[in-house]
């Protein structure tokens, strides 16, 4: 997977210039919950956790009445896109100017709201001068900045990225003008500066692909270790989390989570979304809502991690498409400003019990990797494993999966196999049936069940080698197979379910 390929450099966003399996799938790209307010916010579901659920927003949103409501009334948290950067509040050296940033700060306090300062010290959406400066006198200008905003918004902003993305994607540190005057002192330089300057606000490092663990986020846990060694006033890391369908899941997120929260720190997910290639459609939308699942119970399940903030909540004003072309539908809303299905799910993996649809209870998903790349040979060799992305153990006892592909011609009756398997092939059942009503790639479907042992939440059965053939070897053709694709590495697989006790808990049928 190329992280880097997530990500981006641009005005919209603070990366660089925003749960439970596929819902049913009556719940539509613009269907919600009609009794939502009824049921309770998404901050108001998060904090009965301890947490808060919060959007960003930006001054040219605001005017627009509906989405002032709802930003207003469903998000108990806000973070300014653009109006607290240094190209916006100090312009030209030692001309310092708030008024965008405080219409948000003044929104937040008339919506009883706190704010996230974004952000002090970032290489991009700097004015012109900055870059200019000789190098010994960017110090002074980036310190004095740092004290000039955090005083103005002391007492007002509750917790700041002070330092926003420090990272090249190898771990390195990025080239910028304070990396080149200061090397990496900078960052404790700036973190020291903005707690003079406001002592009861919570400071962060904050940086996008730290969500899984990887070079990246192995070289933010190096440098959070060395700040507290040397009593460097830090409170939190953020990991932005800007995710994609078509780039996996993040890997290992809670247990990179627990990680920073065990050195002491806070974690916060601070920038999330999760696009999608367009047009969207039902397997997209799934993935996408079990990536809002999975993000939310990581964040539930560390104490820790003290609140997720979506990077603005409506596709209307997402910078995705802008920055992406042929991305796009990344939030929880619409452009219509209609919940979606990632919605439902972000409420469900909040305990809201009115959630559920595939995917729920019991919170597995199933992963592929084609194992044979010849699609017109005499077996099919699918790579199958599954993750329990839930808060209980399941027993896999209980577990179906179903793999399904077309007959084409040749035998009506097959082998199959497991050839390897960390659980054990023995205790893996595998069975190919006809398909009760066969539709466009799939008359046929492989089935696999367990024997027994359980999955703990968290846990993975690893891989699963299987294999299936007709009892003539004759050929397949699996170009048009529902289930088959073509990806090597293992990534969630919506084309296959997963069904406990009977249910469809992941995936969508054919």
């Amino acid at each position: 997977m190329s992280l880097v390929k997530r990500c981006r450099h641009g005005r919209a966003g603070g990366l660089s210039t925003l749960l439970v399996g596929a819902l049913a799938l009556a719940t539509t790209l613009t269907g919600g919950p009609a009794t939502a307010a009824e049921q309770g916010t998404l901050h108001e579901l998060a904090a009965a956790q301890g947490k808060y659920f919060g959007s960003a927003t930006d001054n040219p949103e605001l005017p627009d009445a509906a989405y002032a409501a709802t930003l207003g009334s469903e998000f108990g948290q806000i973070t300014p896109g653009n109006s607290m950067k240094w190209d916006t509040t100090e312009p030209v050296r030692g001309q310092f100017d708030f008024a965008k940033g405080d219409v948000v700060t003044d929104f937040a306090q008339q919506h009883g709201q706190s704010v996230r300062g974004h952000t002090l010290v970032w290489h991009n959406q700097l004015p012109g001068w900055v870059g200019a400066l000789p190098s010994a006198q960017v110090e002074a200008a980036m310190t004095n900045h740092v004290t000039e905003e955090a005083t103005h918004y002391r007492g007002v902003v509750s917790a700041w990225d002070v330092v926003n993305e420090p990272f090249n994607e190898d771990g390195t540190f990025r080239t910028s003008p304070f990396y080149t005057a200061m090397g990496s002192d900078y960052i404790a330089t700036a973190l020291r500066a903005a707690h003079a300057a406001d002592p009861d606000a919570k400071l962060y490092v904050n940086d996008y692909n730290i969500e899984g663990l990887g070079a990246k986020s192995d070289a933010m846990y190096a440098l959070v270790s060395k700040l507290l060694d040397e009593g460097v006033p830090l409170d939190g890391v953020g990991m932005q989390a800007h995710l994609a369908v078509q780039y996996g899941f993040p890997y290992q997120m809670r247990a990179n989570m627990q990680r920073f929260a065990d050195l002491g720190l806070d974690v916060a997910v601070t920038e999330l979304d999760v696009r999608m290639q367009l047009p969207a459609d039902a397997a997209k939308t799934a993935t996408q809502s079990s990536y809002y699942q999975q993000v939310t119970e990581a964040c539930l399940a560390v104490e820790r991690c003290v609140g997720i903030t979506v990077w603005d909540y409506t596709d209307k004003y997402s910078w995705v498409p802008g920055t992406f072309p042929g991305e796009g539908a990344a939030n929880l809303y619409d452009e219509d400003l209609r919940p979606k299905s990632a919605y439902s799910a972000v409420r469900t993996a909040l305990g809201d019990d009115d959630g559920g649809g595939p995917g729920g209870p019991s919170a597995l998903k199933a992963q592929y990797r084609n194992s044979d790349s010849s699609v017109g040979d005499n077996q099919i060799k699918p790579g199958l494993q599954l993750v329990n992305t839930g808060g209980t153990a399941v027993s896999l006892s209980s577990v179906t999966v179903r793999y399904w592909f077309t007959s084409d011609n040749g035998a009506s009756t097959y082998g199959t196999w497991c050839d390897w398997s960390p659980i054990g092939c023995s205790t893996v059942t595998h069975r190919v049936a006809a398909a009760s009503t066969p539709s466009t790639g799939a008359d046929h479907y492989l089935e696999v069940g367990f024997t027994g042992g359980s999955l703990a939440p968290g846990a993975t059965t690893g891989e699963i080698q299987l294999r299936l053939s007709k009892t003539d070897w004759s050929n397949f053709d699996e170009s048009n197979d529902y289930s088959h694709g073509s990806g090597t590495s293992y990534a969630d697989a919506t084309k296959i379910a997963v069904y406990v006790d009977g249910e469809l808990a992941w995936g969508i049928e054919p």
